[in-house]
């Protein structure tokens, strides 16, 4: 594809972290090996298996010395951080089109985790076995939550690596932070108010207003994480950056989320 002469004048004057690192447009890299993008890849879908199907149904409270009331947030919060930062480190240091490919690749784990935990839910439990209760009460539910959370993550994730692909091509590569964090605002927003009512609106334990609360604290924990994050994700992009020698901008990238070459 060619390059056109504005997106050249982009690349010649972005903000370039350190030596040895070259600004290059996403359409370059069509058939590079990349050092650590497949690991990259493999880290992010196990990450988001585990999100799903360990923290993603359980309310989890915390006591706070300001509030006579704990605090209510999902537990699958606690691999947020984990997730975001390499979903910044893929887009920013890889390119959008390679973090749609990823996105895909986590929807796909994802389904096949939550088919194989209903075949497992639904086989006959062998005579003397008293786990079959226990199994069921903690992944039966896994197929309307399976729902939620590829719906909420596809919509969300594409979201987030748009917005920040799109800012980084309007600072030129300066401050990262404006990217990482207005991303994370967007897509997050867009991941919550999906996922909580989708999942868990209308379950005896989820009463509505329980299920805006969580939804809202898990919004505000999560972008607050980004914002606390910020330093570890300019170490990490730094780090992605100076090991593969290049930093990626989306010029000429064809947005659509509905492809998966890169």
């Amino acid at each position: 594809m060619t390059i056109s002469p504005d997106d050249q004048a982009l690349l010649h004057d972005a903000d370039i972290p350190g030596d040895g690192i070259r600004a290059v447009s996403a359409t370059s890299l069509s058939g590079r090996q990349l050092r650590y993008y497949d690991f990259c890849m493999a880290a992010f879908a196990v990450i988001l298996i585990c999100s799903n199907l360990i923290g993603a149904g359980k309310q989890a409270a915390v006591s706070v010395p300001w509030s006579s009331e704990p605090v209510i947030f999902g537990a699958g919060i606690l691999f947020f951080p984990l997730g975001y930062v390499l979903g910044d480190v893929l887009t920013e240091v890889y390119g959008y089109a390679r973090a749609r490919r990823v996105v895909w690749v986590g929807f796909a784990a994802s389904a096949f985790t939550a088919l194989m935990c209903a075949v497992v839910v639904a086989m006959p439990p062998a005579p003397g076995w008293t786990g079959q209760e226990t199994l069921a009460a903690v992944f039966g539910q896994t197929p309307r939550i399976f729902l939620a959370s590829i719906t909420a993550f596809w919509a969300g994730e594409f979201a987030n690596s748009f917005v920040l692909a799109r800012l980084k091509l309007l600072t030129k590569g300066k401050m990262l932070w404006t990217r990482t964090i207005g991303s994370t605002v967007v897509g997050q927003g867009v991941d919550s108010l999906i996922f909580y009512p989708l999942a868990f609106l209308g379950q005896p334990d989820w009463p509505p207003e329980r299920v805006a609360l969580i939804a809202a604290t898990n919004y505000g924990l999560k972008v607050a994480w980004e914002v606390i994050l910020t330093p570890v994700t300019y170490a990490v992009v730094a780090w992605f950056k100076r090991v593969e020698g290049l930093d990626v901008f989306d010029t000429g990238t064809d947005f659509s989320p509905f492809k998966t070459r890169v």
